[in-house]
């Protein structure tokens, strides 16, 4: 089962995206993919997993790091 999505998050794109930047052009491993571009205002993520194990680790990793940049921003 193929599992797709496009994550959209508004917000301090540059501070997101510089976080992102170590995987500019997104993770790719074996089962998994995404990748992060700046759009109108956000930026945007397109993940792609071959199973909805992958899918969801892909997922995890990027809402684990938003998590953080939240963080750092309060402090």
């Amino acid at each position: 089962m193929e599992c797709r999505a496009t994550i959209s998050v508004a917000g301090d794109e540059e501070l997101i995206c510089a976080a992102f930047l170590p995987e500019k052009k997104g993770l790719k491993a074996e089962r998994a993919h995404y990748t992060v571009r700046k759009g109108k205002g956000m930026v945007v993520f397109e993940v792609s997993a071959e199973d909805s194990v992958a899918f969801r680790a892909a997922v995890n990793a990027i809402t684990k790091m938003l998590s953080v940049i939240e963080k750092v921003k309060k402090v």
